[in-house]
């Protein structure tokens, strides 16, 4: 009768060797991934590491060799990096004017004071008026007799946008010179309305002249009631027609207390 056939049974030091095996086989493929992944990080942070110290050690370079006042980058290491260059030829040009103005500032000085005409001098250089005599106190003003016993005051020019500096420039249109007559005119609207425009006294008299009434001066133009041009332009004209002249007109007010 024949064996039957029974299939070969693998010892159990076979199958222990393969398992062991696989699981070598296993263990390897795992630690061969771990290296390959550690080959790819290291090989992505490391140049990046390098770049990045780099770059610091080149900012720290750059700040310690060209800060403010350090003899690597002067002014004049700048100016010779760009020789020839037009703008610094025009700003070097400025500057060397700068310093030729500023030395000639320093060497200025006052050579004379400004002299103001005596009321006799005034007198003098008024067409139509005798010789007289005088004395000016040299701060501005004062006083002299000219002949006929007008008083002559002199001044100064005014301050410009005033009042006062618009009869000084209006003078002329009427015949009267400023540097003769201004003092007086100065002195006889001083009194009498302190050169207010809208000065009123209880007589009725209104304005920088003192119209009386003060409607007068509506024929020196509608606005007679706030402009100061018209009123003195009003005034002028009447200082000429009553006395000829603001200097006749202030002798008058100081005789009289009016004019």
């Amino acid at each position: 009768m024949a064996t039957p056939h029974r299939p070969a049974i693998r010892s159990q030091t076979g199958v222990a060797d393969e398992r062991t095996a696989l699981s070598r086989h296993r263990t390897g493929t795992r630690s061969n991934q771990r290296k390959r992944g550690l080959i790819r990080r290291v090989g992505i942070v490391f140049p990046a590491a390098v770049i990045a110290v780099i770059a610091v050690i080149g900012v720290a370079v750059g700040a310690e060799v060209f800060a403010p006042g350090s003899g690597a980058f002067s002014a004049a290491d700048a100016l010779e990096a760009v020789p020839g260059s037009h703008t610094m030829a025009l700003l070097e040009a400025e500057r060397q004017q700068l310093i030729t103005m500023t030395a000639a500032a320093r060497t200025l000085t006052v050579v004379a004071q400004p002299k103001l005409a005596s009321p006799a001098q005034a007198a003098a250089a008024n067409p139509g008026t005798s010789s007289g005599t005088g004395t000016g106190s040299g701060t501005g003003t004062g006083s002299g007799t000219g002949g006929g016993g007008i008083v002559y005051v002199a001044s100064t020019p005014p301050d410009p946008h005033t009042a006062q500096s618009i009869a000084y420039n209006m003078m002329a249109s009427f015949g009267f010179s400023p540097t003769t007559y201004f003092g007086c005119l100065l002195h006889l609207w001083n009194r009498e309305s302190g050169w207010v425009y809208d000065a009123e006294n209880a007589s009725g008299a209104y304005g920088i002249p003192q119209a009386l009434p003060g409607s007068k001066m509506a024929s020196a133009g509608p606005d007679w009631q706030t402009n100061p041009a018209t009123q003195i332009r009003w005034g002028l004209g009447y200082i000429k027609a009553i006395y000829g002249n603001p200097c006749s007109a202030w002798a008058f007010e100081e005789a009289n207390g009016y004019y």
